[in-house]
């Protein structure tokens, strides 16, 4: 790897963990088949591409899973919930990992994210942590719904390099599914692919960031 001066990581199952056959089951229960063409770790229904988008609002996020279950009964509350149980949490050290990070490179947030999740996922850390957000732990942060762009199209990379003024080979990419990863990779930025097996933690210390 070439020298690295800029970190970007994903949000989910690098930093707060997430559980694909949770919210699979919890779909299951909706009545949704073939929940794994509904929405899953490789690909999703182009509901979920737009809900990420922020080109649909809640209720109408809501409304289109209703229509793919066909439960016209299903209450706000039931979709909700089905569509969290994904959410784990964030384990013990990680923010200490982005800490470091911070304090020894310019570090990035960008995730696939939505209007529930984010607002899960940030009621947590708070919960948990006492923390508000992540913009701690980030110079700057990309969400996908804010963004109107997401993961893994080349142009919310290249939005992360050009407004930050970043070099895509002096930056590397750490994300959990490998389709982003190939999107990244298109403009030289380096990637690394994070897994349970190799942890956020485990890529730092191989690659000796701090």
């Amino acid at each position: 790897m070439q020298k690295i001066k800029n970190v970007i990581l994903d949000y989910g199952n690098v930093i707060f963990m997430i559980d694909f056959p949770k919210v699979r089951q919890a779909f299951m229960d909706l009545g949704i088949e073939n929940p794994d063409d509904f929405f899953g770790h490789r690909g999703q229904d182009s509901l979920f591409d737009a809900f990420d988008k922020g080109e649909i609002s809640v209720p109408e996020f809501r409304d289109g899973v209703r229509k793919k279950a066909n439960r016209y009964d299903l209450s706000d509350d039931q979709i909700d919930t089905a569509w969290n149980a994904l959410l784990i949490g964030v384990p013990e050290g990680k923010h200490e990992i982005l800490e470091n990070l911070n304090a020894n490179y310019r570090s990035f947030l960008c995730s696939n994210n939505n209007e529930l999740h984010y607002a899960y996922c940030m009621n947590s850390i708070k919960e948990q942590y006492g923390v508000q957000n992540n913009d701690q732990f980030f110079e700057r942060t990309y969400y996908s719904h804010l963004e109107g762009l997401r993961k893994p199209d080349v142009a919310i990379f290249e939005r992360v390099l050009d407004q930050n003024n970043l070099v895509a080979e002096e930056t590397l990419f750490v994300d959990d599914s490998p389709q982003h990863l190939e999107g990244a990779g298109r403009l030289g930025i380096q990637t690394v692919l994070c897994s349970k097996e190799r942890p956020l933690e485990q890529i730092v210390a191989d690659l000796k960031l701090y």
